[in-house]
């Protein structure tokens, strides 16, 4: 048999047991960690402390939210930077930009992830320099520009059952985003998206690309069930020129 028709065949044979794993682990956080998904728990990620509240994804457990604040740091966000944090459920991204950041915007279609994102953003003291408001993607921005977008999606092509599913599930946001980014960046502005073996990430690399956006891995991290991996989006040189 061929070696590469056989290597093929053993990534997508661990590709699907890693989904499957991880199937296994969402369903392990709602069941057996409902005392922490249920009830206020004050969690830190890295040096900060961070209140999660109920209806809002933990992005201690989860990881992915602590992993992307991670990442954060004045090599990606600078002084001078206006950054916009779709989708920022705690506002754990929000609070580590702000770090370095001269302006977060954070936006949240879930109330509750709104009332957390403003809660953390008072207890990590950068309230002045973090803007939290509710909205679905980029409606409530009007024709603003960002410098840097940060964008830790929902990976499960479904329905949402509820609001606080709408971090989980989605039927049209990547299509969305991959439409809406370009209008929302500055001529140098790129966006930092977060993607997992967990679901349908596949989705968000077709949309961007069909709209001219090319990709590149910033940072990775593997687990058992999930690999995570950090890309920055950039319109295409061709795109880049076309417009200025």
């Amino acid at each position: 048999m061929n070696a590469s028709l056989t290597g093929e065949r053993r990534s997508v044979r661990y590709g699907l047991i890693r989904r499957a794993m991880g199937k296994a682990m969402y369903y392990r956080y709602r069941l057996l960690q409902s005392h922490r998904h249920e009830a206020p728990v004050l969690e830190r990620v890295g040096e900060q402390p961070l209140l999660v509240i109920p209806g809002v994804l933990n992005p201690k457990l989860t990881r992915t939210g602590a992993f992307f604040a991670e990442q954060l740091g004045p090599d990606l966000i600078r002084e001078d930077t206006e950054v916009l944090d779709m989708g920022t459920g705690s506002g754990v991204c929000a609070v580590a930009a702000a770090r370095y950041a001269r302006h977060v915007v954070a936006v949240d279609i879930n109330p509750a992830a709104v009332r957390c994102a403003r809660i953390n953003a008072l207890l990590s003291a950068r309230e002045d320099r973090i803007d939290v408001r509710a909205g679905d993607l980029f409606d409530s921005l009007m024709a603003r520009r960002f410098d840097v977008v940060l964008f830790n999606p929902p990976f499960i092509r479904a329905a949402a059952r509820d609001d606080a599913d709408r971090a989980w599930r989605s039927l049209e946001v990547a299509e969305r985003f991959a439409a809406g980014l370009g209008s929302h960046l500055t001529p140098t502005g790129f966006a930092l998206l977060l993607l997992s073996t967990y679901g349908d990430a596949g989705q968000y690399v077709r949309e961007l690309q069909r709209h001219h956006f090319a990709l590149a891995p910033l940072a990775e991290r593997a687990f058992v069930n999930e690999k995570l991996t950090l890309l920055r989006v950039r319109p295409a040189r061709s795109t880049r020129m076309t417009d200025d």
